[in-house]
């Protein structure tokens, strides 16, 4: 799928001139943005190195491994004495990959074995691929609103008349000794009725 796609054909009009010019920039800044999307979208899929990957060790299962003896620590750090779960797994996962098992076969054996809640950070598949998408998401939501505000803080501020020139009227009124007599006058019969 083409940027072209993405944006619903936004660019094609840019370039044939149908687009209004105060609306180009926009066009631009969002084929942009989209671009930029879809590389951080499909950056965690992609990209991994050629190389064999090695063997895992016990510490790494482990610590991918959640304790089932409600400690709620990872099997790598539980911290029972003679933990009835912990102990278990560490033998469990030592034949695992005694037998050659890959990272991937040994969490997926664990995994169907107790369930989902073994693994110690949610799978990036269904329901759980929003755990790691959503805050992401919330941060630019927040950062979209935040410098939408101070964009329209800055026009409001630009719009609002000059005090300095007010002030400026109001001290030359004080200085006029008309208007000084009829504030002195408000003054004291101010003073007299408390």
């Amino acid at each position: 799928m083409s940027v072209d796609q993405v944006l619903g054909g936004a660019t094609s009009c840019l370039r044939a001139g149908i687009v209004p010019h105060r609306w180009r920039r926009a066009v631009r800044a969002g084929g942009v943005l989209v671009r930029a999307l879809v590389l951080a979208a499909l950056l965690p899929f992609g990209g991994y190195a050629v190389a064999a990957e090695p063997p895992p060790t016990q510490s790494e299962i482990e610590t991918g491994l959640t304790c089932q003896c409600g400690c709620g620590l990872t099997v790598h750090s539980c911290n029972h004495v003679n933990c009835p779960s912990g102990i278990p797994l560490k033998a469990e996962i030592a034949e695992q990959l005694a037998a050659g098992m890959s990272r991937e076969e040994i969490f997926s054996y664990f995994e169907q074995k107790y369930g989902e809640k073994i693994l110690s950070a949610p799978t990036m598949r269904g329901f759980n691929l929003a755990a790691w998408i959503m805050p992401f998401v919330v941060i630019g939501v927040g950062l979209l609103i935040v410098a939408l505000v101070l964009l329209r803080w800055r026009r409001q501020t630009a719009a609002l008349p000059d005090h300095s020139t007010a002030l400026g009227r109001e001290a030359s009124e004080l200085a006029d000794p008309a208007a000084r007599a009829r504030l002195d006058e408000a003054l004291r019969r101010f003073d007299e009725r408390s």
